[in-house]
């Protein structure tokens, strides 16, 4: 094993609760200043604990791109090994594995009067971002899957553990809500992710502290700073993992992946078509590309996109979804000055119908402009 350089370790934060984080070895732990309750979601010495001394995150990983680290034959063992690896008592700790690196690690503090909340996040969810009720991928066997987003958060107050495991379930919430307001989309469906299949959590609570609270839900103050901590870090780390911003999911092409309508599937669909003009490939994305950008384009195509949604959750009829959708096609067009695209026909299908409205507009764009000229 390679000697941990000095300049490698990095002092991450100071709590509150006079805990440090530190970040060193592929790793971040923080260790404990005094009694904490701890509830983990981990296989690794997971459940409720008032003894531990530490608790860490690492990445598995053994380099981009490649799959995650086995130190033992299975996943328990390999975090026994990863704690003593870090200096902590294996018995008295708590960890997760992850595929994020913790350079992209968020830590965000939230604070009202004498009380703090801390969360320490790393994730991802461009390969593993589900949503619940997806189709599962196991039933007994436990997979070999590193954790995604993985939250630290802790509480400078004592909860009794009732309300430790509310405060699991607010930064649950307050996760998804995260992956909401982002619009991140499950890998598994056509549905918006509502966590990633592996997401793990450790919450630590305070025992030594003089503020006693026996509530975490969403009408309590400890509950409106997790929330506020949570999503802060949830998003941040997000950006920095997976690049996964506002920005970037400013794009129609991105909106559109979960149903499988890509630029890959728009240029297959081309090709399939007899038209009169003949494009190379990058010359179609480019002008798909320019297309999706005019103003007013994107705001009616998620538009479009969010019919669909409420169709599917059962909140819109098939006759609303396809009148008001046909409605969004036009004014599209309009904005990105193509021809009306055609009358959709009975029983075509919805998402495909945005689809062939994009290839079509991309064909009228290129018999208008000069070869390489812009829009």
């Amino acid at each position: 094993m390679i000697a941990q350089e000095v300049s490698d370790i990095v002092e991450l934060a100071k709590l509150t609760t006079g805990d440090v984080a530190y970040r060193y070895d592929k790793s971040i732990a923080l260790f404990f200043s005094g009694a904490r309750k701890v509830l983990s979601t981990s296989l690794y010495n997971g459940g409720y604990h008032e003894d531990f001394t530490a608790v860490f995150n690492r990445d598995m990983t053994q380099g981009a791109g490649m799959p995650c680290e086995e130190l033992a034959s299975t996943y328990v063992e390999s975090m026994r090994i990863v704690a003593q690896r870090i200096g902590l008592d294996p018995d008295r700790t708590t960890g997760m594995g992850t595929a994020a690196q913790m350079e992209n690690v968020s830590i965000q503090s939230r604070s009202y009067k004498e009380l703090t909340v801390t969360s320490i996040v790393t994730g991802g969810v461009e390969t593993n971002g589900g949503r619940v009720g997806d189709p599962a991928s196991y039933y007994k066997t436990v997979p070999k899957k590193c954790g995604t987003i993985n939250i630290i958060l802790v509480i400078d107050a004592d909860l009794p553990p009732g309300i430790l495991a509310r405060a699991l379930v607010t930064c649950t919430e307050a996760k998804t809500a995260a992956l909401q307001e982002l619009m991140a989309e499950s890998r598994y469906s056509c549905g918006l992710a509502t966590g990633s299949g592996t997401d793990q959590t450790i919450i630590v609570a305070n025992t030594e502290s003089p503020l006693y609270f026996e509530g975490a839900g969403k009408h309590s103050k400890l509950g409106e700073l997790i929330g506020q901590s949570v999503m802060a870090a949830v998003k941040e780390t997000l950006g920095k993992q997976s690049g996964l911003t506002p920005a970037r999911q400013h794009n129609l092409l991105r909106r559109l992946r979960r149903f499988g309508i890509t630029g890959d599937s728009l240029w297959h669909d081309y090709e399939e078509r007899v038209h009169t003009v003949h494009l190379i490939k990058p010359r179609f994305l480019q002008i798909l590309h320019e297309i999706g950008a005019r103003p007013g384009v994107f705001a009616l195509g998620v538009s479009y996109i969010h019919l669909y949604d409420e169709f599917l959750w059962g909140l819109l009829t098939e006759e609303e979804t396809h009148t008001m959708g046909a409605h969004f096609l036009v004014e599209m067009a309009r904005c990105a000055d193509v021809p009306l695209p055609a009358a959709q026909q009975d029983g075509e299908d919805y998402m495909q119908a945005i689809a062939a409205f994009l290839v079509d507009s991309v064909c009228a764009r290129a018999e208008e402009l000069p070869e390489g000229g812009k829009i």
